[in-house]
């Protein structure tokens, strides 16, 4: 802990981005149940919704028609992902003023490392509200920050004072915060996860430290190994500022097990959607028609993983299909618990482009 305990680490989530992009370009909207998102007629899911929708259910990654049941009131706006990368451009601008090393997990979401920072005395509390004053004052949005000398605790604590607030965990409240966080907090703990933490007599982080390492890998194989370190307040993963991405997935935790190829085969249009659009968004400039390696990914009742890809293949749903009927006979009577898809970014073509 002792290097860790130095790194001083923000992590800056944007408020409903895309839906508080769109009122700030219509403030007629301020104060309405809006979501971005795909058509229901399509297959479509909600990209984000505002706060107003959230009281009525909606939520991300919602299908579209789910969410119009639950809201009918819903205001449905079209995806307009060429502004989102324009102000998330800008916000970026911001994030450069105090550091370089930025770590994007998405448009509106980052991982600062202003260890080495001069501007504000060095305080990263400071520092975080400067840049959220800032993004408020020439972007007219809010954002939301977490300071703590962990990566997995800036996250958590970025979520603590939403919106538009931040939370610190300072180096000598590590401890005391980790001893009493509830496992479903760390990120990667979904409900299914939790659920059986739960029926282990695992609740919070104290609980997990009077555990072996062993049975929670028996249990949860490599992400046993991440509960247990974050639960004992050890995450020693730097803030990456160039990671080259090698592959875009989607996957998702099931809110029940699902047992046979035709309720899969119900998800996988959601997923190829979902797919198909951050593949545009994170690789505009490579033709869905260059990627020729795709993948499934089944998570089994008992956490074990497996994967199946295939190469010189098209970027299309019908191979998706073909590639879930295959590894479906893997199951053997298992249940299913999670479903992915993934498709490989072409190296060479990359590589060219990023040189032209």
């Amino acid at each position: 802990m002792a290097s860790q305990s130095l790194r001083k680490i923000i992590h800056i989530d944007m408020d409903c981005f895309y839906a508080a992009v769109e009122m700030r370009e219509n403030p007629s909207l301020i104060g309405k149940p809006i979501a971005v998102g795909g058509r229901a007629n399509q297959r479509g899911v909600l990209t984000t919704c505002n706060y107003e929708a959230r009281k009525f259910g909606c939520r991300s990654a919602m299908p579209t028609a789910q969410a119009l049941k639950l809201c009918p009131n819903l205001i449905l706006l079209p995806v307009r992902m060429e502004l989102y990368k324009s102000v998330s451009q800008q916000i970026h601008a911001i994030f450069r003023r105090y550091t370089e090393i930025i770590e994007p997990l998405s448009l509106d979401e980052a991982y600062l490392d202003v260890t080495d920072c001069q501007q504000c005395s060095g305080s990263a509390t400071w520092i975080a509200q400067e840049i959220r004053q800032a993004i408020f004052n020439e972007l007219h949005l809010t954002a939301s920050a977490g300071i703590a000398p962990l990566k997995f605790l800036a996250k958590i604590a970025s979520d603590q004072n939403k919106p538009n607030g931040q939370f610190v965990i300072s180096p000598d409240e590590v401890k005391e915060f980790v001893r009493t966080l509830p496992l479903h907090k760390i990120p990667g703990v979904g409900k299914v996860t939790n659920q059986h933490l739960l029926k282990m007599g695992l609740q919070t982080c104290a609980d997990v430290q009077k555990l072996s390492l062993p049975i929670l890998l028996n249990q949860f194989g490599k992400f046993g190994k991440r509960i247990w370190d974050f639960s004992h307040g050890i995450d020693e993963r730097p803030v990456q500022a160039h990671r080259e991405r090698k592959s875009i997935g989607v996957e998702r935790t099931l809110h029940y097990n699902i047992t046979t190829l035709e309720q899969a085969k119900e998800i996988l249009p959601v997923l190829y959607q979902e797919l198909e659009r951050r593949t545009l968004r994170n690789k505009p400039d490579i033709p869905l028609n260059q990627y020729q390696k795709m993948g499934v990914k089944l998570k089994f009742d008992n956490f074990q993983v497996t994967t199946l890809e295939k190469s010189a293949v098209k970027f299309q749903y019908e191979t998706f299909v073909s590639l879930l009927e295959q590894i479906w006979q893997r199951c053997q009577d298992r249940s299913i618990r999670l479903l992915g898809v993934q498709v490989n970014i072409p190296e060479q073509i990359a590589k060219q482009r990023e040189l032209w």
